[in-house]
């Protein structure tokens, strides 16, 4: 009776990860079948999963009429540059606070993760301010600098250099090696699951972020992905007032999807690992 049990249980598990599943791709399951259909098609009633007259056109019209590959070089620019950086940081500032015993550490790194309650939604006016008095508004920086304090990857990092044995730091540091060449040649290394997973996460935020570029960009030169895209909502060639264009948007999500992807299929055996090892020490 117990082994019975215990396999209906788990065939109910996964049934219900077996649905939840299916609900999570739907979307874009209906995003990929959507972008190769007509206009018309995708707001047929009642709708279908298959296209009945399957067509590139959405995507020639977004290549063709839009500044698309202009969009995704600056989304790219932005998300690469940004994720370096984060990393580089983070991993410092996790490092020092893991390893460096100074007054105030934990107070300190307390009010470093306290940042995390705070939405962007808050600093979006002083960035503004900030930028336009410097003068860096409409500018490929201004969709980096603010995005570079990440303080997820803090967390992350600090978490596996605390799990690192002292013995090892100890015995560089009788070899003479400084703080610098031990975080760049020996915590760094031992870091890269943890590092793939803040390299995703930070991409992954920079390549979807919509307000700051929203806010901090009006040329269309300088636009990102999502800020483009959103701009098929808005009718034709973002007319006020015309009908939104599914298939193109459609056709524009699809695209900028895979880049998001292919980095998370690059960096995926790291992934959960990096993000296992923030449990170790507290």
């Amino acid at each position: 009776m117990k082994r019975k049990n215990k396999y209906l249980s788990k065939t109910i598990l996964y049934l219900l990860l077996v649905i939840l599943t299916i609900l999570a791709f739907a979307p874009i399951l209906w995003m990929t079948v959507s972008a190769f259909k007509p206009e018309g098609e995708i707001a047929s009633y009642p709708p279908t999963w298959i296209p009945q007259h399957p067509t590139l056109s959405n995507f020639s019209y977004v290549l063709g009429t839009f500044n698309f590959l202009r969009w995704t070089l600056n989304s790219f620019l932005s998300a690469i540059v940004a994720t370096i950086i984060v990393i580089l940081i983070d991993s410092m500032a996790a490092f020092s606070f893991a390893r460096f015993h100074f007054k105030g550490n934990a107070l300190l790194y307390a009010t470093v993760l306290s940042m995390l309650m705070v939405p962007i939604q808050v600093t979006i006016i002083p960035l503004y301010l900030m930028f336009a008095h410097v003068h860096l508004l409409n500018t490929i920086i201004s969709l980096i600098l603010p995005t570079t304090g990440n303080v997820t990857g803090v967390f992350i990092l600090r978490n596996f250099f605390r799990s690192v044995p002292q013995d090892l730091i100890d015995a560089a540091r009788i070899d003479g090696a400084g703080y610098f060449r031990i975080w760049w040649t020996i915590m760094l290394p031992l870091a890269r699951p943890s590092i793939s997973a803040v390299a995703i996460i930070t991409f992954i935020s920079n390549w979807t972020n919509f307000l700051w570029p929203l806010v901090s960009v009006n040329s269309d030169a300088s636009r990102t992905l999502p800020v483009g895209i959103a701009e098929f909502f808005g009718g034709q060639s973002g007319v006020s007032g015309s009908a939104p264009q599914y298939g193109p948007a459609m056709a524009a999500a699809l695209m900028a999807t895979i880049p998001a992807i292919v980095i998370f299929l690059l960096l995926q055996r790291y992934f959960v690992k990096g993000i296992t090892m923030t449990g170790i020490k507290g």
